[in-house]
């Protein structure tokens, strides 16, 4: 077994006829890849055990232990187990697999127009070939260009060569050299409660959707350098502002002052989305002190 072999090498075992290409589809118990990591990889198993015995829990959620789990070497199973193991079988297989691990094979498996080009979303194209073009959420043109994947998300827009796509992972390396939070953040961050989606930010203020599910919570906090008004759009809010708990319908809204302690619960059967305008001189996450949360999550964490 020999995981992405150089292109010398490859090439000698495709011309002798004797080897097969790996599918990336492994089958075994638990019990028995466990022990294989023990023989090969015995730091991940380590980092793995410490990290679920310090774990925390909230409902049906369970939260690793950061430390541990972020001292575990990042390590395939194809790298630190199959390269050394001696317990291992292959068995041929002709299925017309793809396991759709790029975007340029995604290209392949997809419908083509006539120019070969495979889109979704809103997007217009003209003397565009060959091309994958996918849009989530705004209008994405393409003009005389081939052999292009562009891909459109909330969190940022990736344009690459095709054959180049492979290359994406040295422009997360950059992103983590140059200290950026691109890899750690994203727009939408979905929470026990719910979620909320930071839809606009400047240098005094930040907007955000928030969903709550029905029947949850969000902690009870204040925060020291931001105010917030809440706007329901849809669903019924219960409101704890200070000493004062009320009901909120849609199109109505209340203010958070800085300092207030405050909480937000959703008491309906349906999804309440409210929109949250935040004021302040300082709008970060960890700007937050909570007083009580239904989801077990610590007291001195800062996420809402």
């Amino acid at each position: 077994f020999v995981e992405k072999p150089d292109s010398q090498t490859a090439e000698k075992y495709l011309e002798d006829g004797q080897h097969l290409w790996n599918s990336g589809i492994f089958m075994f118990k638990a019990t028995a890849y466990i022990e294989a990591l023990k023989s090969h990889a015995p730091a991940i198993v380590s980092s793995c055990e410490k990290a679920l015995f310090n774990a925390s829990k909230d409902h049906d959620f369970i939260r690793l232990d950061k430390e541990h789990f972020s001292s575990c070497p990042a390590d395939s199973i194809d790298y630190a187990v199959m390269e050394k193991t001696s317990n291992a079988a292959v068995v041929e297989l002709d299925a017309g697999w793809s396991d759709l691990g790029s975007w340029s094979s995604l290209w392949e498996m997809q419908a083509h127009d006539a120019n070969e080009n495979a889109f979704h979303g809103d997007v217009v194209l003209q003397n565009v070939q060959r091309s994958l073009v996918h849009a989530e959420h705004r209008l994405v043109a393409a003009v005389g260009v081939e052999d292009v994947i562009i891909i459109e998300t909330k969190d940022a827009v990736l344009v690459a060569a095709k054959d180049k796509v492979q290359q994406i992972k040295s422009i997360v390396n950059t992103i983590k050299k140059d200290n950026r939070h691109e890899h750690l953040k994203h727009r939408e961050v979905y929470r026990p409660w719910g979620s909320y989606d930071s839809i606009d930010t400047g240098s005094r203020y930040q907007v955000k959707r928030i969903t709550v599910n029905p029947g949850a919570r969000l902690s009870t906090q204040m925060h020291f350098h931001r105010a917030e008004h809440w706007i329901v759009v849809s669903g019924t809010a219960k409101v704890t502002c200070g000493e004062k708990t009320f009901m909120l319908t849609e199109n109505q809204s209340t203010f958070i002052p800085v300092g207030e302690v405050h909480a937000l619960e959703n008491p309906g059967k349906v999804a309440l989305e409210l929109i949250e305008v935040q004021s302040g001189g300082y709008l970060g996450e960890d700007d937050i002190v909570r007083f009580e949360d239904a989801y077990g999550r610590c007291l001195e964490s800062a996420e809402v």
